[in-house]
C-alpha cells in the first residue's frame, strides 16, 4: 500500500468514528440486533413490483418469499471460491411439474405458507390467487413497474396486457371510471368484460414540437372509442364455486350487449351506424386484454398454473426473483401505494417482518412467527444500515458495529486481501457507462466508439478497483455455459483519435463538454475521475463530473437527463438474456434512447428458439449489434466484495452475490454488532405516530450496486 494511503486512511477512519458518535448522540440508543450489515444507499421501496435495486433485493428477500428461492446447494466452495446457488422450493412445496413442451409449469403451494399479521390483516394462508393478483398488479400499466418485463416477456399474452394494446376480436376487460380513489390503481373500479368489436380512431394529431411522440400517442389513444360486446356474468358466480381473482366469471358463449367506451368521451368519435344506437359513450379508465387470457391462473387455492409463450429454461430462476413475489391484496387495497409498505401497515410472507425504518439510519426486521419455516430461522432481529461511505462502513466493521460490510474502499483492498474475513469471488455483474444517444454529439456512433477505445480498462482494474476485477469488452460477463460473448474494441488511442476526427471533432475541437453522471459513492467518483482524465488526455475532450444522490440519479437516467452515466447490472439469473433483454426498444432498463430493430428481432427470436445452441447464437448476434453501436461502454466485470465476521455461519460467495438472511447463524463466540439509534423494544414495532416508523418510498432503483 502506498505510504500516503497509510497516512490518510486513519484520518478517514477517525472522521467516520466521530460521525458514528454524532449519530449515536442524535438517535439515542436501541437494544442491539442479532445481526447488522451495511446496505449502501437508502432503500427506495419495499414494494416487489416497484423495486429493481440490490439494496432493495437484500431487504425484499427477507420480507417476502416467492414460489422458489435461490439457495446454496452445498457448503463446499469450488476452485473459484464459489458456492453454487439453485432455485429451491419456498412457498411452493416442491419444484414445479413441467409439461413436455416446456411451456406449462404447475406449482403446488405448501399449506403451511402464511401471511404475517398487522392491524387485523393477514394471518391467512398464501394462496395461488395471491400470485395471480400480484402478477396482475405488476403487469398493470398503472403500476408502471420497470421490471414488468420479467413477466410480460415470458407469460402467454402478458405483453398485450402490460402495454394495453388490444385488437378487434380480443376478449377484454373494461374498467369504468369509478375507482374508490382516482389516484390509486388498486382497488380498481367496476370491471365489465366482453369481446372487442370495433376500435374507432379519430385522425392522428399533427406533430407538435412541444410534445414528444409518446405524449401525442397517449393523448390520441385517450380519444379512441371501443365498442365492446359486454358478456353476462355467470348466474352462479361466487355461489358454491370458486371465483377467479380477475373479477367474476362471465359467459363468453352468451350473446352480450354492445356498449361504447372511451377514456375521453367528450373528444371521442361516435361509432358507425352499423352498430345502431349505443347510447352515450361511457367513460372508462382502461380497456385491457382480459386477464383470463394471460398465462397464469389458480386452479385451486394451492395449485398455480403458469403458461409461457415459449420454452424458458431459466424460468425457475425467475420464479425465485422478487418481481414475482406475492403481495397481500387486502393490505394493498386498504392502504394504497405507497402507504401499504409503511411498517405499521405492511403484511408480508417472508422469514422476517418490517419493524421500523429510520431514514438515513436503518431498517429493522424481526423474525416472522407466521413464516412456514420459522423454526429454522436463527436470527430474531436484523438491522439493515444505510451506509453510503465505504470508509465509514469499513470503520464500523472494524469497530464491531457491523457483522457484514457489503463493500469496502478500493484503496484499502490490497491491505484487506490477506484477511480471512475478506471474501471476494467472481460475480455475474458488469460495470458499464450508459450513453444518451438522443443527445448530440453522442448520437454519432463514431463518437461513442472513440470514447470506448480511449478508456484503458486494465489500468482501472489494476490501479483503481484492485480486487481482481477484469477489463470488460462485452456486456455479458464470462462464465455463461455455452455462450461466447461479442466484443467491442479494446484500448487503442490512435484509432480513437481517428474515429473522433472522422466524426468531425479532430483533437476534440468543437465537441461540447461531456458530463459523467454518477451517484454518491467514493468508488464511482474515482472511476469517473480516471475516465475523465483519459478522455481529456487522449481525445482532448473536456469532461465534467456530476455527483447526485441515488434517487436523483435514478430520475435523471430514466428521463434521459444526462450525457454519460455510470451503471452496473447484476444478473437476475445465469443466462445471457438477463443482460441483453434490457436494451430492447422502449425497455424499462434501456434508459439510453437507443433502438435497433435487428437487435429487437434477435432477442425475440432467442426467446422463442427451442434449440439451445441456436438460441445462444442469436443472443451472440444481438450482443454483436450492441457492441457495434455502443449505447453502453463496458468498463469491467465485477468481483463480489464482502467482509463477514468469522462467527457468521451460512454466508458464502456465489456468482449472484446473493446471501439469504434466513439461513445465517452465529456461533457461540458472536459478539452482536450494535449501533445506537431510536429507542424501541426489539419485540414490538415502533408506534405509527413516531416519525422513525415512516417509510417514504421514492422512485424504483435499478438492479445495481449503488
Amino acid at each position: 500500500m502506498p505510504p500516503w494511503i497509510r497516512r490518510v486512511f486513519p484520518y478517514a477512519v477517525l472522521a467516520s468514528g466521530l460521525a458514528a458518535v454524532a449519530w449515536a448522540a442524535f438517535f439515542g440508543t436501541l437494544p442491539p440486533a442479532d445481526f447488522t450489515f451495511s446496505n449502501g444507499d437508502e432503500v427506495q421501496t419495499v414494494d416487489p413490483a416497484k423495486a429493481t435495486g440490490q439494496p432493495e433485493n437484500r431487504v425484499l428477500n427477507g420480507l417476502f418469499e416467492g414460489l422458489l428461492t435461490n439457495m446454496p446447494t452445498t457448503d463446499q466452495p469450488d476452485e473459484q471460491r464459489l458456492v453454487p446457488m439453485e432455485p429451491q422450493p419456498a412457498v411452493a412445496e416442491s419444484l414445479p411439474e413441467i409439461s413436455e413442451d416446456g411451456r406449462v409449469y404447475t406449482f403446488k403451494l405448501r399449506p403451511s405458507a402464511r401471511w404475517s399479521e398487522n392491524n387485523g390483516l393477514g394471518g391467512r394462508p398464501v394462496t395461488a390467487d395471491d400470485f395471480v393478483w400480484s402478477w396482475r398488479r405488476t403487469l398493470h400499466p398503472d403500476t408502471a413497474s420497470k421490471y414488468a418485463y420479467q413477466l410480460s416477456t415470458y407469460l402467454e399474452n402478458a405483453d398485450k396486457y402490460n402495454t394495453g394494446l388490444v385488437e378487434e376480436g380480443d376478449r377484454v376487460e373494461v374498467e369504468l371510471a369509478d375507482r374508490p380513489d382516482p389516484i390509486q390503481p388498486f382497488p380498481r373500479g367496476t370491471i365489465v368484460r366482453g369481446t372487442l368489436r370495433r376500435i374507432v380512431r379519430p385522425p392522428a394529431p399533427a406533430a407538435d414540437p412541444a410534445e414528444t411522440l409518446e405524449q401525442r400517442e397517449t393523448q390520441w389513444r385517450r380519444r379512441w372509442t371501443y365498442v365492446v360486446e359486454i358478456k353476462p356474468v355467470l348466474p352462479d358466480a361466487g355461489q358454491g364455486g370458486r371465483v377467479e381473482t380477475h373479477e367474476s366469471p362471465v359467459d363468453w358463449a352468451a350473446e352480450g350487449n354492445l356498449r361504447a367506451f372511451s377514456q375521453d368521451p367528450e373528444q371521442a368519435e361516435q361509432p358507425g351506424a352499423e352498430f345502431g344506437s349505443l347510447g352515450a359513450i361511457q367513460p372508462c379508465v382502461h380497456v385491457l386484454l382480459d386477464f383470463g387470457q394471460v398465462g397464469v391462473r389458480a386452479e385451486d387455492e394451492r395449485t398455480l398454473i403458469v403458461t409461457l409463450r415459449n420454452r424458458t429454461p431459466y424460468f425457475n430462476s425467475l420464479a425465485a426473483f422478487y418481481t414475482l413475489f406475492p403481495v397481500h391484496r387486502e393490505c394493498v387495497e386498504k392502504y394504497g401505494t405507497p402507504r401499504w409498505t409503511k411498517p405499521e401497515n405492511i403484511v408480508s410472507n417472508g422469514p422476517f417482518q418490517l419493524q421500523f425504518r429510520r431514514i438515513r439510519d436503518r431498517i429493522r426486521m424481526v423474525k416472522n412467527p407466521h413464516y412456514w419455516n420459522a423454526d429454522q430461522v436463527a436470527l430474531n432481529v436484523i438491522d439493515v444500515l444505510a451506509v453510503k461511505s465505504h470508509t465509514t462502513g469499513l470503520s464500523m466493521y472494524l469497530e464491531g458495529q457491523l457483522d457484514w460490510a457489503s463493500n469496502v474502499p478500493k484503496l484499502m483492498i490490497p491491505e484487506l486481501l490477506p484477511r480471512d474475513d475478506f471474501i471476494t469471488a467472481p460475480a455475474l455483474i458488469t460495470y458499464f457507462y450508459r450513453v444518451n444517444v438522443t443527445r448530440p454529439p453522442l448520437d454519432n456512433v463514431l463518437v461513442r466508439r472513440a470514447l470506448n477505445l480511449a478508456i484503458d480498462k486494465r489500468q482501472i482494474c489494476e490501479r483503481v478497483t484492485k480486487a481482481g476485477e477484469r477489463p470488460a469488452s462485452s456486456l455479458v460477463p464470462p462464465g455463461m455455459a455455452g455462450y461466447e460473448a461479442a466484443l467491442c474494441g479494446q484500448f487503442d488511442i490512435a484509432e480513437a483519435r481517428r474515429l473522433l476526427a472522422e466524426a468531425g471533432y479532430p483533437g476534440g475541437r468543437g465537441l461540447p463538454k461531456v458530463e459523467i453522471l454518477y451517484n454518491t459513492d467514493d468508488n464511482h467518483r474515482a472511476i469517473a475521475e480516471v475516465i475523465g482524465q483519459m478522455w481529456k488526455e487522449h481525445l482532448g475532450i473536456d469532461v465534467e463530473l456530476k455527483n447526485v444522490e441515488w434517487g436523483n440519479y435514478l430520475d435523471r437516467q430514466r428521463e434521459l437527463d444526462y450525457s454519460v452515466s455510470r451503471a452496473g447490472w447484476i444478473g437476475d439469473y445465469p443466462d445471457p438474456n438477463t443482460f441483453l433483454d434490457m436494451f430492447v426498444t422502449g425497455g424499462g432498463q434501456n434508459q439510453t434512447g437507443w433502438s435497433h430493430p435487428g437487435y429487437d428481432a434477435l432477442i425475440a427470436q432467442a426467446a422463442a428458439e427451442p434449440d439451445p445452441e441456436q438460441r445462444m447464437r442469436q443472443l451472440h448476434e444481438a450482443e454483436r449489434i450492441l457492441m457495434d453501436e455502443l449505447p453502453i461502454l463496458p468498463i469491467y466485470y465485477y468481483v463480489s466484495i464482502n467482509m463477514v465476521k468469522p462467527y457468521v455461519r451460512g454466508f458464502s460467495a456465489n456468482i449472484l452475490d446473493t446471501h439469504p438472511l434466513h439461513i445465517l447463524r452465529l456461533d457461540g463466540n458472536a459478539a452482536s454488532a450494535s449501533l445506537p439509534a431510536e429507542a424501541a423494544s426489539p419485540s414490538e414495532p415502533a408506534s405509527p405516530a413516531e416519525p422513525p416508523s415512516s417509510f417514504v418510498p421514492a422512485v424504483p432503483a435499478e438492479t445495481d450496486t449503488p
